[in-house]
């Protein structure tokens, strides 16, 4: 049958995940590569790794509980970034690696946890996505929509222009806030389908691609989120017949895209260029006469 991947219960549940991840990554990665922070999602996915370990630890839910420890941590990165000064970079590389750190011992310190979990977690895995997973990735995936379209013309003057945006009255630090915490959220519900550890791809890539292409920020916005749930369901769906990781997959068919749009924006640079020329050719100013003296009046 040629849909026979929906019938396994876990596909059906791995595919909504993978919409849902393929529309929210993008949506607020489009912000971060304005903001040149496009590495964000992979330093939160290390901090978001103790929020996991956390989980087992506790015998509560992983999902939530890396939420928890990824928004703490974006707002800490954030405070860093404004008051960090030469010193920052540091304190970042130690909460990164802390992070990631912290979750393999917790996991191991657990009852319930074990490397195969770890893994799941990294890399991504359909079979472990259970109906608790989708209604918080549901419920996550939803903040994210509303903050990244509701906002979208604040967030995209913060991002490209902050002098501009506190000028004009703009809430700067609570914006600048609330594009971490938005991608905190995002890394978690990512994780489930792509991976801790590729999650930032998943952010970047579609974006990039989709500016290859696209002029203006709208255009580049749908088209991005576009190609992330073309790539994230293409991705799940691969990965079901084939026995591949997921999350790899996902991110490879991203990256084939990307060079894709990149070899097509050369052809097409040149074709705008053509026309604009034309355009410019068609258009003449015609100069008037100069008077004759005869005509003027003499006094």
């Amino acid at each position: 049958m040629l849909f026979e991947f929906l019938n396994p219960p876990f596909m059906q549940r791995a595919l909504i995940a993978a919409v849902l991840v393929g529309i929210t990554a993008p949506a607020i990665g489009i912000y971060l590569v304005q903001r040149r922070q496009a590495l964000m999602g992979d330093g939160i996915g290390h901090i978001a790794m103790t929020g996991v370990g956390l989980g087992f630890l506790l015998s509560t839910s992983p999902v939530w509980m890396a939420t928890a420890v990824a928004v703490a941590g974006a707002v800490v990165m954030e405070l860093i970034r404004w008051y960090g000064h030469t010193r920052g970079d540091l304190a970042l590389a130690m909460l990164f690696y802390g992070g990631m750190a912290g979750g393999v011992m917790l996991i191991n310190l657990s009852d319930t946890g074990s490397n195969a979990n770890l893994t799941s977690y990294l890399f991504g895995s359909l079979a472990t996505v259970s109906e608790s997973d989708v209604i918080a990735i549901c419920v996550l995936a939803a903040f994210v929509v509303l903050v990244t379209v509701g906002l979208r013309r604040q967030l995209f003057a913060v991002s490209q222009d902050e002098e501009f945006a506190r000028v004009t009255g703009l809430p700067v630090r609570v914006l600048n806030l609330l594009i971490a915490v938005t991608a905190a959220v995002t890394v978690t519900v990512a994780m489930r389908v792509v991976g801790l550890l590729l999650v930032s791809a998943l952010m970047v890539v579609p974006v990039a691609a989709a500016q290859q292409i696209t002029k203006s920020f709208k255009v580049t916005f749908v088209l991005a989120v576009v190609i992330g749930t073309a790539v994230t369901l293409a991705g799940t769906v691969t990965s079901y017949y084939q026995d591949v990781p997921p999350g790899a997959t996902i991110v490879l068919l991203a990256i084939a895209v990307f060079v894709a749009l990149t070899a097509l924006a050369a052809p097409l640079a040149k074709r705008r260029a053509r026309a604009s020329e034309a355009k410019g050719a068609e258009c003449t100013l015609e100069v008037p006469a100069a008077r004759r003296s005869s005509g003027d009046v003499r006094v």
